[in-house]
């Protein structure tokens, strides 16, 4: 094999895993069952549980995604009644970060009403994203 067949395949790799993790971003990716999910309470979040449900984002200080995040889950708040939101400082709750597998930032969580995680998107999820993704832990 050549040093241009070596390349060729090397860019060709490189593109389709860029474009896999382009699709990805944001997208939400359903948890387990009710009864099998990871439950967060209130005193894991440092807040209140919302009535219907809760969103909540593991936040850094310097990711720009982030703030563009935090837009979306207050827009989506004030569409919903019963729905809160909850920003948590992965930096400063590693224990949490860590029992949930959090690898990057923003990472959105789904919470039923009962705190149970309903799914969750790493990167920054569009509006819509966030209602489909909403309506399915309400329906649980």
């Amino acid at each position: 094999m050549s040093g241009y067949e070596v390349l060729g395949l090397a860019l060709v790799a490189t593109v389709a895993v860029g474009l896999l993790l382009r699709w990805k971003n944001g997208r939400f990716a359903a948890a387990p069952a009710a009864e099998d999910a990871e439950r967060l309470s209130p005193e894991d979040l440092g807040a209140p549980l919302g009535e219907r449900a809760t969103l909540v984002q593991f936040s850094s200080a310097f990711c720009t995604p982030c703030r563009a995040t935090r837009q979306v889950l207050t827009q989506v708040v004030d569409l919903v009644p019963g729905v809160t939101t909850v920003e948590i400082d992965a930096e400063s709750q590693l224990d949490l970060v860590r029992r949930l597998d959090i690898l990057r930032t923003p990472t959105v969580l789904v919470l039923d009403a009962d705190g149970a995680i309903s799914s969750r998107a790493s990167g920054a999820p569009t509006r819509d994203q966030v209602l489909v993704a909403l309506d399915e832990a309400i329906a649980r």
